[in-house]
């Protein structure tokens, strides 16, 4: 008799099998006991009828507490009630290892609770399909990018400088010096496109910053592609078909968990090529009509984007920013400099950006300029400011934060659930 995982139990239909996994929730009646097996590929109901097994075996699945470990024997039967279309009528069952009270109960719990119980919470189907869904977003990023020509190099997690700003770095000591973990692959990106044409980095990234927003979190994922000979037009086509592609394959292969996270899968079916593009300008024009208090130079808060998609029926590309409010390495518009050559793709339904990049300066000696105006110590940009030297060209990139684009793409309230122990301004246990 074979050891079957739960996803493969369709190939065994009239066999016999054996499951092994924990006990996810039990009913009884009289005769029978309905058994909710769970071994992380799926849950199937198992059926412990008096009459196929012994005394012992039908008290031992009675008196099982929820989430002990368990091996289930039995045979495969189709059933058109259950939700993956078999179930299991048991010839026998052992407790592996029999738990203690659990303390995630059938009852409503509150998020904070759950929150403390996160590494017990992962056990719940609803988990099961947001991280499932992560993951299939994972290797579609992955793919898109192998497939498109793309080179995959990773850049240091440890730095010697910041890349997004001074204020929300986290620092460590690096022996007799200091360095910081990573806020974005970009910089080093930029290196290796000029030695690759096309790359893409996939990590994890750090932001201290010190807010409690529903959008944030401290450590989260990023890809980052970059692109040698790439301008801003390019970039933004780039990232609309990238994106397209990714849903696209959610809406594909994960309808089963969109259908348990109760998904309205129309918003993520209007993903289609063209993304309306907006000039900020222009942006904060049919802002200020619709009544917000945005003014003109600032950039946009979460209110701000939500306005702002709810005009629109699929992801909007907004590009050419204020100069004074981005990055010291992003390209001035040649026709208007107090515009920058970059862009946002805001998600709808009040997700808000989910991918930012743009065109880099390659000239060295206004680059060189811009890190004086923005008050960093050359020094550290030396290496970066070399590549403006040997061969510089015109380049672009973006990077796509992964737990917002989980967030938007599984509907939940808050990134908090996009990964599978998050890191919070007041949490960082377990």
């Amino acid at each position: 008799m074979d050891i079957v995982r739960i996803d493969q139990i369709a190939g065994h239909e009239g066999g016999g099998v054996i499951l092994r996994g924990w006990l996810a929730g039990k009913r009884s009646s009289g005769k029978l006991h309905f058994l909710q097996i769970r071994d992380g590929s799926g849950t199937i109901q198992c059926v412990v009828f008096k009459g196929n097994v012994t005394s012992e075996v039908f008290e031992a699945a009675d008196h099982c507490p929820q989430e002990s470990s368990v091996e289930v024997t039995g045979t495969v039967k189709a059933d058109t009630r259950s939700a993956i279309g078999f179930e299991v009528d048991v010839t026998g069952f052992q407790v592996i290892r029999e738990a203690e009270p659990y303390p995630i109960t059938p009852k409503e719990h509150g998020t904070a609770y759950l929150m403390e119980h996160r590494h017990l919470w992962l056990r719940s189907r609803r988990q099961h399909a947001i991280l499932r869904i992560r993951a299939t977003l994972v290797k579609a990023i992955r793919d898109y990018f192998d497939d498109n020509g793309f080179l995959l190099v990773d850049t240091p997690i440890l730095t010697p400088s910041a890349c997004e700003g001074t204020t929300t770095l986290f620092e460590l000591g690096y022996f007799d010096d200091k360095a910081y973990l990573t806020q974005s692959g970009q910089l080093y990106n930029e290196a290796t496109a000029a030695a690759f044409g096309k790359v893409y980095c996939f990590g994890p990234t750090f932001r201290a910053e010190k807010s409690k927003t529903r959008r944030h979190l401290m450590e989260f994922w990023m890809v980052e592609p970059e692109m040698a000979f790439c301008d801003i037009d390019e970039n933004m086509r780039v990232a609309e078909d990238f994106l397209v592609s990714i849903v696209a394959r959610v809406l594909e292969e994960r309808q089963v968990e969109l259908e348990v996270l109760e998904r309205d899968t129309a918003p993520l079916e209007a993903v289609q090529k063209p993304f309306p593009r907006v000039h900020y300008r222009d942006a904060v024009k049919k802002l200020q009509a619709a009544g917000t208090d945005m003014s003109d130079g600032a950039d946009f808060g979460g209110e701000d984007e939500t306005v702002l998609t709810k005009m629109y029926d699929r992801p909007l590309i907004v590009h050419r920013f204020p100069t004074a409010i981005k990055a010291f390495y992003m390209k001035k518009d040649s026709e208007e400099p107090e515009y920058c050559l970059g862009m946002d793709v805001l998600a709808p339904e009040g997700y808000g950006e989910i991918i930012g990049g743009g065109e880099r300066e390659e000239d060295p000696e206004v680059l060189r300029a811009a890190i004086k105006a923005h008050g960093l110590p050359e020094d550290a940009f030396k290496w970066y400011l070399d590549l403006r030297r040997f061969g510089s060209v015109p380049h672009a990139g973006f990077g796509l934060g992964l737990e917002r684009t989980v967030a938007w793409v599984c509907g939940l309230p808050h990134v908090r659930e996009t990964i599978a122990f998050p890191r919070m301004l007041d949490k960082i246990w377990p």
